[in-house]
């Protein structure tokens, strides 16, 4: 009998940690430039950042790990800002309950719309959530809680279970930072358990994840209230540092931008959506004097994106060092 064993099984848990232990030291890393960053840069700006980065790591988790694309996200962003500031300003709720609010409003919104777009494949289904946002987009128009295109304006801060002041821009930054945070960790942990290998199977080949006993329209409803319930958690929490609610937050132009994110930043990878928020948004804001030439400039970067990094910006870099260590490995 051999006494010999084989290498390969032994280095891979070493493999496994090293990668583990990486991905560790670089996210205390990434927490502690952000703990320190509002120091340096102006908070607002930062906590928009963390906002649509929150939203379209939602959008990603439908889209990017699941298959499903959908037109009309910024029904449950801008559905769970309507509630947040509607309970926040109107019926006195502390900003806590005003978040909880928004994210129990957007996920059962998602449950329902889910119920429907579900049954149908590709852009069928995309069309489904489009018609059911513009629909939500009307009812927000007419409504007469919602402010109509005026919105609902300077919703209070307050304070965080009656102890922390809202209004301080500070300990606003920590509380999103906080928000932002779990969100992120909620979507990583979905990714790498057995739920988030199966979605992975649903997207790459669906009728063979049916043929193995999988029920797959309970995952993907599963999958697509998860992701709104996020994506609400993202809107309610503008809300607060906007102190805002308005039509443009349910506009298919926002549903647009989540798309554009996502696919710039890396569709399917962890921090492909973070980048595509921060680049955005930074365009946005810094691009703001040029009117309607930032939508001109938007445009071109999503073509050169789509033509020159077709992975998207963090795509492209995982591809490049993939290569680089297989060739390393020859």
């Amino acid at each position: 009998m051999s006494t010999s064993t084989p290498t390969h099984p032994a280095g891979a848990p070493a493999a496994s940690s090293s990668g583990a232990s990486i991905g560790t030291i670089f996210g205390i890393l990434a927490i502690a430039v952000l703990l320190a960053a509002p120091f340096g840069v102006y908070p607002v700006f930062l906590m928009k950042v963390m906002c649509f980065a929150l939203f379209a790591c939602a959008f990603n988790l439908l889209l990017g790990y699941t298959g499903l694309l959908s037109f009309g996200h910024a029904m449950f962003f801008g559905g769970s800002a309507y509630v947040c500031a509607h309970t926040i300003k109107v019926m006195g709720f502390s900003p806590e309950l005003g978040l909880l609010a928004g994210v129990v409003f957007a996920a059962a919104l998602g449950f329902l719309s889910g119920l429907l777009a579900i049954r149908r494949q590709g852009i069928y289904f995309a069309m489904v959530t489009l018609a059911l946002a513009q629909m939500f987009f009307f009812f927000c128009l007419q409504a007469p809680f919602t402010g109509g295109e005026d919105g609902l304006q300077a919703v209070p801060r307050g304070a965080l279970f009656g102890l922390i002041d809202l209004s301080k821009d500070i300990n606003l930054y920590y509380l999103v930072l906080a928000i932002f945070v779990f969100g992120f960790l909620v979507i990583y942990r979905t990714i790498h358990s057995p739920f988030g290998q199966v979605l992975k199977a649903i997207r790459e080949n669906e009728p063979r994840a049916i043929s193995l006993g999988y029920r797959v329209n309970q995952y993907k409803l599963l999958a697509f209230v998860l992701s709104a319930a996020l994506a609400g958690l993202a809107g309610a929490t503008k809300v607060l540092v906007f102190q805002l609610a308005s039509l443009t937050d349910v506009a298919w132009q926002m549903s647009g931008e989540v798309i554009l994110m996502t696919l710039v930043g890396g569709m399917g990878t962890i921090l492909g959506p973070i980048v595509g928020a921060a680049v955005i948004v930074t365009m946005q804001n810094y691009l703001a004097g040029l009117g309607e030439w930032v939508l001109v400039i938007q445009g071109v970067i999503f073509v050169l994106a789509v033509s020159l990094f077709r992975r998207g910006f963090v795509g492209e870099v995982i591809a490049i060092i993939q290569q680089f260590k297989a060739k390393k490995a020859d």
